[in-house]
C-alpha cells in the first residue's frame, strides 16, 4: 500500500511502510526489512526508538542539572598593586586552583562597585559577597570597632597582630553578625603619619592646622584635642586638597603617602605612628552559611593564606615606601624623641575616656595587654 502523508486515522497496517523518523541528537541506524514479518520488526524498530529517547534525555537532564558555578564577587577601593589590590588577586588564583569549576571569583577594585563607605549596606543586602573596608568605615554597624581608632592604643603592628588573634580580637569578626555582616579576617596597611608644610614635632605644631580625616568620631576628636581642625573628605580627594592648600595636612601610613603622592605635596612628615589603618574581610553570614561546607572550608583557608600573604607586602611596602621617601628630598621626615611622643600620648589619651562606654572597657584593656606583649 502507498505511503500517505497522513495516518492520524487510519488504523495501522503490517504491510504499510513505516515513515523514517526525524533524526534525534543520537540518531541511530535503523533498517528495516519489510520482507519479514512486521512483529519482529517493529518490535525491533520500537527499542531502537526507546534507547535512543533514554540516551538523548539523559544527554538532555545532564545538561540541564549541570552545576553553576558559584560566583563570589569581591569589591574594594584601592588598585591592584596595592597590599588589598594584592590579597584579592591571591585569593582568586588560590580559589581557581583549589575549587576548579566549583567556584569563580570576580574582582572589582578602585570602588568600581561600592565606596568602602556603603559596602557594608550592600553586603548585607546581599548585592556582593566579599569586601575588605577601613575598621572604619564600620563604625554604623558596631561602635566596638572604633577601638582601632584610638590613638596611640598600639605601639606596633605586633601589638595589633597579637590583639587582632586573641580571643577579643577574633569575636570582633562576629559583632555585626545581627546586622547581616561577619569578618572573615583582619587585612593590615600599617601605622599611620602625620604630614605638612612645616615641621612637626608637638601637638602645638598642627594647633590650629586644617586635617584631612576618614569619616570617623574618634579622628574627629583626636584632632579636637590637640586643637586641630579635622574635615572628613574622600581618599581619592586629598592630593588635590593638598596642593591647592585647602587643607594644612593628612594622616596616613607609608605606603599610601608615597602611592598616592602625598610626601611631594608636604614638606614634613612626622614619624608618630598614632593610629592604625587596617581593614577587615567581610561577607553576608546568610551567604556564607549557605555554601556546601567543603566549599566553605576551602574558602576559608584560601581566605587565610591570602590575607597573609598581603600583610607580608604590606610591611614590606610601608618599609620600603618609608626609605624611598627619606631618599626623594622632596620631603624631611621628623623623627619623635620620647618626650616629643609622650606629649603627643597626653594630649591624644584623653579620647579614650569619651568613647569607652561604647566601645567597652574590657576591649581596650585587652588591646593594652596585647601592647605590652602579652
Amino acid at each position: 500500500m502507498p505511503f500517505r502523508k497522513s495516518l492520524s486515522h487510519r488504523r495501522i497496517n503490517p504491510t504499510d511502510r513505516i515513515p523514517h523518523a526525524q533524526p534525534s541528537v543520537y540518531a541511530l541506524p535503523i533498517s528495516v526489512n519489510f520482507n519479514k514479518p512486521f512483529s519482529k520488526q517493529w518490535a525491533r524498530f520500537s527499542a531502537l526508538l526507546i534507547l535512543a529517547a533514554v540516551i538523548n534525555m539523559t544527554l538532555l537532564l545532564s545538561t540541564t542539572h549541570a552545576e553553576e558555578p558559584i560566583t563570589i564577587r569581591f569589591s574594594h577601593a584601592v588598585a591592584n598593586k596595592t597590599p588589598k589590590g594584592q590579597m584579592a588577586i591571591k585569593f582568586r588564583d588560590l580559589v581557581a586552583q583549589r575549587l576548579p569549576g566549583r567556584v569563580k571569583v570576580k574582582i572589582y577594585p578602585r570602588s568600581l562597585m561600592y565606596q568602602d563607605s556603603n559596602v557594608g549596606a550592600a553586603i548585607a543586602e546581599g548585592k556582593v559577597e566579599l569586601a575588605a573596608p577601613a575598621l572604619s568605615k564600620l563604625r554604623q554597624f558596631t561602635p566596638k570597632l572604633q577601638l582601632f581608632d584610638l590613638p596611640f592604643l598600639f605601639p606596633n603592628m605586633e601589638a595589633v597582630e597579637r590583639f587582632q588573634n586573641s580571643m577579643e580580637g577574633q569575636a570582633l569578626l562576629y559583632s555585626m553578625e545581627q546586622r547581616g555582616i561577619v569578618g572573615l579576617g583582619y587585612l593590615h596597611n600599617g601605622m599611620k603619619q602625620l604630614s605638612g608644610n612645616y615641621p612637626i614635632r608637638t601637638p602645638t605644631d598642627i594647633a590650629g592646622k586644617t586635617y584631612r580625616i576618614m569619616t570617623s568620631d574618634v579622628l574627629k576628636a583626636q584632632f579636637e584635642a590637640v586643637n586641630a581642625t579635622p574635615v572628613a573628605k574622600p581618599f581619592s580627594q586629598v592630593y588635590n586638597l593638598l596642593v591647592t592648600g585647602t587643607i594644612d595636612g593628612q594622616e596616613n601610613t607609608w605606603s599610601n603617602i608615597y602611592a598616592s603622592h602625598f610626601y611631594r605635596a608636604q614638606s614634613h612628615i612626622a614619624e608618630t605612628n598614632h593610629g592604625l589603618l587596617d581593614y577587615m574581610v567581610i561577607t553576608s553570614p546568610s551567604f556564607w552559611n549557605k555554601l556546601p561546607v567543603d566549599v566553605r572550608e576551602t574558602l576559608e583557608d584560601c581566605i587565610r593564606l591570602a590575607i597573609a600573604h598581603g600583610n607580608q607586602i604590606a610591611a614590606r611596602q610601608n618599609q620600603q615606601n618609608r626609605t624611598a621617601i627619606l631618599g626623594s628630598g622632596m620631603t624631611k621626615v621628623v623623627e619623635l624623641t620620647q618626650s616629643d611622643r609622650e606629649q603627643w600620648v597626653n594630649a591624644m589619651k584623653p579620647v579614650w575616656g569619651r568613647f569607652s562606654a561604647d566601645i567597652g572597657e574590657e576591649l581596650i584593656r585587652a588591646a593594652l595587654v596585647a601592647g605590652q606583649g602579652r
